[in-house]
């Protein structure tokens, strides 16, 4: 059995580390009301954007915009639907100590990327968070771009830059469609890591009863059509990114808060079991004591 006087530092140690746990659990929290806050606010944004977009789409509309080009099914040597070059954009965190957050997320970064590969496509890397860029690192996977100054708190104008030259790429031809893998926030205990196909922007399904040219055949447009869809695929592209930053940056504050719980409720357990253990240690060495002074007495009267 351990000494009372080790088992007194152990004590005290496990509580220094419960209080750390509980306090970034008391942070996580408070931020992720902020961070859920700014994905609840994104949807109806993106929502009407998907809207109006199905509302002016025209299948022969979209032969007049790259962003709208669909992948050659009749490709030499690729099975239909595959494109020969895809940039993958890979969100993770900056930081740690949220779980398997990070390593869900790089799972099926790996799983999208063997998937490509297997199918002949090329894929291009583009890294977002430190934690997946030091896991690719030491992978040795090249890496087209990378980036860590995407926080907490990301911006639609870090959306525009991280997909703005891959959006020039795809209206070149230099790739061929662009993925996303973020976290999905569903809530603070469900964010189920997620592949999303960006570019491409996939044909909208007008609504029932529109007929032709969506709901806007109803409308006279100024501008027309033409022009308001120039301005709108790559706003709703944009969007698309904003989003899964921002999920994503909820979804790590929601795991860290359950991490950071989890082990505050095992260093409370583990509290429990270090003074029972110290109280029956601190029992013992006092029945040892009274002992050895029972038996010095009855020596001396001896």
């Amino acid at each position: 059995m351990a000494k009372p006087r080790d088992l007194r530092r152990r004590i005290k140690s496990v509580q220094s580390t419960r209080k750390i746990t509980k306090t970034m659990e008391l942070v996580a929290t408070s931020k992720l009301k902020r961070a859920q806050d700014r994905v609840i606010a994104a949807r109806p944004y993106a929502a009407a954007l998907a809207e109006v977009i199905a509302d002016l789409y025209a299948p022969e509309l979209a032969e007049r915009f790259p962003l709208l080009r669909q992948p050659d099914p009749g490709g030499p040597g690729l099975a239909p639907g595959v494109s020969g070059r895809t940039a993958l954009i890979l969100i993770t965190a900056n930081r740690g100590l949220c779980g398997a957050f990070n390593a869900n997320l790089i799972r099926e970064a790996r799983r999208r990327i063997e998937q490509h590969e297997a199918e002949g496509t090329t894929v291009d890397l583009h890294l977002i968070g430190k934690k997946g860029i030091t896991y690719f690192k030491f992978a040795k996977r090249t890496v087209a771009s990378q980036r860590i100054d995407v926080g907490d708190r990301p911006t639609a104008a870090q959306a525009g830059e991280i997909v703005g030259p891959l959006m020039a790429q795809f209206e070149s031809g230099a790739v061929d469609a662009v993925e996303i893998v973020f976290s999905q926030f569903k809530s603070a205990v469900s964010t189920p890591p997620t592949a999303l196909r960006i570019l491409p922007i996939a044909p909208p399904r007008a609504r029932e009863g529109a007929g032709g040219r969506g709901r806007a055949g109803n409308y006279i447009l100024k501008p027309s059509a033409e022009a308001i869809l120039e301005q709108l695929l790559p706003l709703y592209v944009r969007n698309q990114v904003y989003r899964a930053l921002v999920e994503t940056a909820a979804a790590f504050l929601g795991a860290q808060r359950t991490a950071m719980k989890n082990a505050t409720d095992n260093a409370g357990d583990m509290l429990d079991l270090l003074q029972r253990t110290y109280n029956r240690a601190r029992q013992a060495q006092i029945t040892q004591e009274l002992a050895e002074i029972v038996g010095g007495a009855e020596a001396l009267r001896g």
